[in-house]
Formats: structure tokens, sequence, C-alpha cells
């Protein structure tokens, strides 16, 4: 299957998975309609196919890996509502729609949101079948709330506000950016690995080392974009970041040198996943999705 119909496919199977997921969650309807809004029907789900990629490399079917892939683009989604706050990025535009605290209310968004997060771990929780074994299912449920917390976005998140209207080193730009970005990246693509019972050490650290770099270059192209791209095309407000005085790679390097990074980074992705031969193959087209995007 061609790279293109793959992600294709992983869009359409992890939007089943959330719609169903979704439609559980009818205590309130305006909750569950929130809760649809920010999660369903948009976005690249660049993290889902990044779980059906890790799968596939360590040779599982996609079915079997459909509840985790909804998951991440749960919890995705998640922190997407709270980041686009009055209180943290106040962002009014998302998804090339309005914000959820705007289409709704605050109060509703972040409930939404909390739902969300809840939703993640409890499909993680429920995916042990023939495949995935109850103590793989515990593992999954460790590395998700791992890339999740103070070790991982919510720190990422903290350090992203601290540094606004300040002048900070590269290194710190990397720090930031490892957890705030890159950590749900690189835990989605172990994640779709962990739900193989033959996956082992070697091989985990190969998507480690790889999840990792494309979670930086992901950045990259995201401050690439909101430098060269428009509004239209992002289907979020270009040129938020240089608004809130946020320091970007093109910021730091230069444009030219950090476009030179994330081609390294690619470079180094790929690498990393060679141990893996041919079956890495749709993990080699997400890498260089990432770096060449246009939104």
């Amino acid at each position: 299957m061609p790279g293109a119909a793959f992600l294709q496919q992983a869009q359409s199977q992890v939007e089943l998975s959330l719609q169903q997921a979704i439609g559980h969650c009818q205590v309130s309807p305006r909750l569950a309609e929130a809760m649809a809004y920010s999660c369903l029907g948009g976005g690249k789900r660049i993290r889902a196919a990044l779980v059906y990629g890790g799968a596939h490399a360590c040779q599982i079917s996609s079915q079997q890996v459909d509840k985790v892939a909804a998951a991440v683009e749960a919890l995705h989604a998640y922190s997407l509502i709270h980041d686009d706050l009055p209180a943290m990025d106040d962002d009014a535009l998302r998804r090339g729609k309005a914000t959820s605290h705007i289409a709704f209310d605050e109060a509703t968004a972040i409930l939404a949101g909390d739902a969300l997060q809840s939703l993640a771990f409890e499909l993680l929780a429920s995916c042990n079948n023939d495949v995935v074994s109850p103590e793989q299912a515990l593992q999954m449920v460790r590395v998700l709330g791992q890339a999740a917390g103070a070790q991982g976005m919510v720190a990422g998140q903290m350090l992203d506000m601290a540094a606004e209207q300040k002048n900070i080193s590269l290194p710190q730009l990397e720090l930031l950016h490892a957890h705030k970005t890159g950590a749900l990246i690189s835990a989605s693509v172990q994640l779709g690995a962990l739900a193989s019972p033959r996956v082992d050490a070697a091989q985990l650290g190969a998507l480690q080392t790889y999840g990792q770099a494309i979670g930086l270059a992901f950045q990259i192209q995201d401050d690439i974009l909101d430098i060269e791209s428009d509004t239209g095309t992002l289907g979020k407000s270009q040129g938020a970041d240089v608004t809130r005085g946020k320091s970007t790679y093109p910021a730091l390097l230069g444009m030219s040198a950090a476009k030179h990074l994330a081609q390294d980074l690619l470079t180094q992705a790929l690498q990393s996943i060679e141990v893996f031969g041919d079956h890495a193959q749709y993990l080699a087209y997400l890498a260089q999705l990432i770096v060449t995007r246009k939104s």
C-alpha cells in the first residue's frame, strides 16, 4: 500500500474508533457535543498514523491498535483544547474553525478536554485482546501517562508559557519542545510497537530515537510554516508565535539553518528504523511527510 493510502486508511480507522468511543459518552449531550467538536472531523491524524506505523514495523495488524490510535488522538485533542484557552495561548482558530471555548464556553471546553483525557486512558486500559495482553495494556498506560503529564506535554506547556517574551537558548528551546510536542509523538510510535508481544528493547530504543527526531522536526516545520504559510492553509492563526513573543527555531538559527536542521533530523529518523527493513516503510513515509507538509 502506498504511503498516502496508508495515511488515508489510518485517518478513516481512527475517526471511526473515536466516533464509537465518544458515542458512548451521552450522560451530558452538551459535553459529548463539545468532545466531538474538537476531536472529530479534522486534523492530520499524524499521531494515530504513527501508532499504526509502529505496529506495522512490528508486524501487528492495524485493527489490533485501533483503540490505541484513538487514545492518542483523544489525548492530543484534550491538549489542544486546553492550550487554546485564554489562560494559555488564547487562540480563536483551530483546524479552520472556532476553538472550543469560543464555540461553546470556557467551562465546557475545560470539561471536554478533561473528558477526552480520561477517555484516552479508558481506551488503553480496555484494548487487551488476543494480541495485546493486560500487561502490555498496562505498559501502554504508563507510556502515555508519562508523555502526557509532568514529564511530558504538561511540563512542555509550562516551559512554553514561562519562555514567552524572553530570549532563551537553543538547548532550552529543544527541552521545551521535546516535552510539549515531541513527547506524545515519540510515545505514539512506541505505543504501536508495544502491541506486539515480540518487540524487544533494541527495537523500542530505535523507535524512541525515531520519535524524538521526528518530534523535533515536526516543531521546526511548525515554526517555519508559522512564518511562510498563511492562516487559511494552516487552519490556525498564522504569525501567532511572533505575536506572543515565542522563541522559534527560525528566530534562533535563521530560516536556512532551521530547514537544514529539519533535514538532518529526518536523516537521523530514517537511519534509526533501518533495523525494521521494509516493515518501516510507513514510518519512513510519515517522517518525510512531517518535514515537507504545508499545514
